[in-house]
């Protein structure tokens, strides 16, 4: 598999405030950056554009045959293991040609997990500080 044909599609949750987007939207330019021979793109799932399947299809269009999907949550709730199966199936019925992969969501990961802990303690040492 080579990068000219891999997407990354990482998928949030959503919100009504457009501020909410923010950090998302900041993960997304982070890996442009750092790798710019994949095409990625960021989905949520509601409240806010584009959806999983409008993004997936770009993917498709710019010519993804393989698209890792990156649930952008702390944790595998009901969102990922009910609603995010069927986005997929919807997708692999419009672009059989297209490989799917779900990946675990990014709260789970063990480098997500040391980052979130090494803030907290940083957290302890700024309110010690006068």
């Amino acid at each position: 598999m080579s990068a000219e044909n891999t997407g990354l599609l990482l998928f949030a949750h959503g919100a009504r405030d457009p501020n909410w987007a923010l950090p998302f939207e900041a993960v997304l330019r982070r890996v442009r950056e750092q790798a710019p021979g994949i095409t990625v793109a960021l989905s949520f799932l509601e409240f806010m554009a584009p959806t999983l399947i409008d993004a997936g299809d770009a993917l498709a269009a710019a010519g993804c045959t393989h698209v890792a999907i990156v649930p952008l949550f702390l944790g595998t709730g009901g969102h990922v293991r009910k609603d995010l199966p069927l986005l997929i199936d919807a997708l692999r019925s419009t672009h059989p040609h297209v490989t799917w992969t779900l990946q675990t969501s990014i709260g789970e990961a063990p480098g997500v997990i040391e980052a979130m802990a090494a803030a907290a303690l940083r957290a302890t040492a700024s309110a010690h500080t006068p």
